[in-house]
């Protein structure tokens, strides 16, 4: 299939399926493998690590899948793009080049840099950062494979652009070939997270024969941009348009998907069944990029420590009035989970949950001195004391936020394995992004109704970007689509979570993928490794919503 560009994904978070990447080589063919190594809080993680050693801030997992792998790859000319390099893509691209030397291969390595932005911080009026990292484009990547490189190490540069690379230096794409450019966003959009494409995480996951082990992704790229999505023969999991959906709705937006290289218009895509296990993707619409670009901003918060007491039985809510009362002088955060059940047969099912967090800019007095005040309460509290764990002491947490920088003012360079490097302009034709209104959609059906969980007809998926989370449903019919788009507004989702009452809530429909999103800001304090909510990264935030019951009409079910 010389007219198509086999790209496989093998990684979709640092510290994925180990074995995967020799998966994707045996199990078929392939042209381009890639592997996402990187996250919010990844950065800071490697940032950490930098710190201890300014050698290292990069994947390193990456570099133990190749001591086994990299042999395939040159025999099979198989092109590899990661963005494993993290914060040293340099360093990572180097130490790929000494393991084949030690294994007696040739392979040409290159690198893109340019994205870390820390050491230009103030400059850029960015603060002193911790790390301050760019979102790049593809156009590094696509540089490097066509002057002859066959494993390609990033830094931070957009998922998609993993993808969106490859297949702008096979079909000799340009600047402006916004379509094609959009098609191959969202086909990186959908494979950059591994096997969430294939099963892995999904809504219905019961309707999937085996669900053991989900096979990663392939994405058959096209020199018009239209894709499909399939795996590997024999392996398992499944992709079907609902498996598809539900990763287009991963951790978005509105209808207008940014990106250095192009906007992307979700409300655009066409989604169909190809035969088993093989969904097309057409349709795209591109349009030019805005003209700044994201910069991911991780700083060291501060120190943070926390205790878990266990109230069990009777007189929950004046247990935990009573130890709260107790640890007045104590400025923390409070948080009673109520997992209680009356009349419980099991002593844990009795039991409810009452978090208290602490954090401060002294690890002496929010380590120790914290934990162990808890702990000296352990024979003149509530009847029934206990804590989950010992005593400890602090640890630093991050914060995470996102700025904005012109497009200009960020360095993108290729960085060839003969030394040279090549500057890669920013985007010429700029635009400022908009949002799309709301479309019309045909009235809801009306009739008899039964009282069940949102989830019984509707799908859902929810992630997060820094401190906020989107919650992407979806419906399996049109008729279910437009009793959704009517049922659930702002307010109606405030009513099902709570918790959601009091934040900016923004709503945003795609009736060609009979999706709905909401990305309700705030939800996540300062980002995942700052706040300490019971799902900090809002993964399940979904499958709470589908779990809340509401009227359904009986027609739908």
């Amino acid at each position: 299939m010389t007219d198509v560009l086999r790209i496989a994904n093998a990684s979709g978070f640092y510290g994925d399926r180990a074995d995967a990447l020799r998966e994707m080589l045996t199990g078929g063919e392939i042209d381009v493998l890639t592997g996402d190594y990187l996250a919010e809080l990844t950065m800071l993680i490697l940032a950490r690590d930098r710190m201890k050693d300014a050698s290292t801030g990069y994947a390193k997992t990456f570099l133990r899948q190749l001591e086994s792998t990299l042999g395939l790859i040159v025999e099979r000319g198989v092109q590899v793009v990661v963005n494993a390099g993290g914060l040293n893509p340099s360093g990572l691209a180097n130490a790929v080049r000494v393991l084949a030397d030690n294994l007696g291969l040739e392979v040409d390595v290159a690198h893109v840099e340019g994205d870390d932005l820390r050491e230009r911080a103030a400059e850029l009026g960015l603060g002193s950062p911790l790390a301050a990292n760019a979102y790049l484009g593809a156009w590094g990547i696509a540089e490097c494979l066509r002057n002859g490189a066959q494993i390609v190490v990033t830094g931070r540069v957009t998922d998609a652009s993993l993808v969106v690379g490859p297949a702008a230096a096979r079909f000799g794409w340009s600047r402006d070939d916004h379509d094609a450019l959009a098609g191959a966003v969202v086909a990186g959009h959908v494979i950059e997270c591994g096997t969430q494409a294939t099963g892995g995480n999904y809504a219905f996951f019961g309707e999937i024969a085996d669900l053991r082990r989900p096979g990663f992704p392939i994405a058959e790229m096209r020199a018009d941009g239209s894709s499909v999505i399939t795996k590997h023969p024999g392996t398992g999991g499944a992709v079907t348009v609902g498996t598809v959906t539900a990763q287009l709705l991963y951790e978005i937006g509105g209808a207008r998907y940014a990106g250095p290289d192009v906007t992307a218009r979700f409300d655009a895509i066409t989604l169909a069944e190809d035969g088993p296990d093989r969904v097309a993707i057409s349709g795209v619409r591109g349009e030019a990029p805005p003209p700044t670009l994201k910069v991911g901003l991780n700083t060291l918060g501060g120190y943070r420590n926390e205790v878990t007491f266990v109230l069990t039985g009777l007189d929950i809510e004046a247990k935990a009035e009573l130890v709260k009362a107790q640890l007045a002088d104590l400025d923390a955060q409070w948080t009673l989970a109520r997992t209680d059940h009356p009349d419980a047969d099991v002593q844990e099912e009795a039991a409810a949950l009452l978090h208290c967090v602490v954090r401060g800019p002294d690890p002496k007095t929010v380590g120790r001195a914290f934990s162990g005040a808890a702990i000296e309460l352990a024979l003149a509290s509530y009847p029934g004391f206990h804590v989950t764990a010992p005593p400890s002491d602090a640890s630093p947490y991050g914060v995470f936020t996102a700025a904005l920088v012109p497009q200009d003012a960020v360095p993108h360079v290729a960085c060839l394995s003969d030394g040279r490097h090549v500057d890669i302009a920013p985007a010429i034709a700029t635009r400022a992004l908009e949002p799309v209104p709301e479309p019309a959609v045909a009235p809801s059906p009306a009739g008899p109704t039964r009282r069940l969980p949102l989830g019984t007809i509707i799908g859902a998926r929810s992630g997060d970007k820094g401190g906020s989370a989107n919650i992407g449903l979806w419906a399996r019919s049109d008729d279910a689509y437009r009793w959704l788009v009517a049922t659930l507004d702002v307010p109606g989702l405030k009513r099902l979570l709570p918790e959601t009452a009091s934040l900016h809530v923004d709503r945003h429909l795609l009736p060609n993928l009979r999706a709905v999103n909401f990305v309700v800001e705030g939800i996540l304090g300062e980002g995942v490794a700052s706040n300490v909510r019971h799902d900090p990264q809002a993964k399940a935030l979904g499958e709470w919503l589908r779990s809340r019951v509401v009227d359904i009409p009986e027609s739908l079910l």
